[in-house]
């Protein structure tokens, strides 16, 4: 029987709040590791954060979920989606912008 081919998306993110000195690359980037999702996350100067994130839809629900919640510390305002299908393979956390 012939393997089926499973469909990946990927999403920008832009985070808007308290998201920065809070930990937020790091909780973002090991809960992208344990999804299995692929992308970066970095923050950007004025305070927001910005990512991509590449996975199945099912992963990719799940980071959005997780972003818009954010870890202990984090005051998550907005979270802005937009598609993006670059695939991208493994995690980074970049250097600010």
């Amino acid at each position: 029987m012939p393997e089926a081919r499973v469909r990946l998306i990927g999403r920008d993110l832009l985070i808007r709040g308290l998201v920065q000195g809070v930990g937020f690359r790091w909780f973002f980037s090991q809960q992208a590791r344990r999804l299995g999702i692929g992308g970066w996350v970095r923050n950007l100067r004025d305070g927001q954060v910005e990512a991509h994130i590449y996975g199945t839809p099912t992963a990719v629900a799940a980071m959005l979920y997780w972003a818009s919640n954010g870890p202990p510390g984090a005051r998550v305002d907005a979270v802005l989606v937009e598609e993006n299908n670059e695939p991208f393979h493994g995690f980074e956390r970049r250097a600010t912008i």
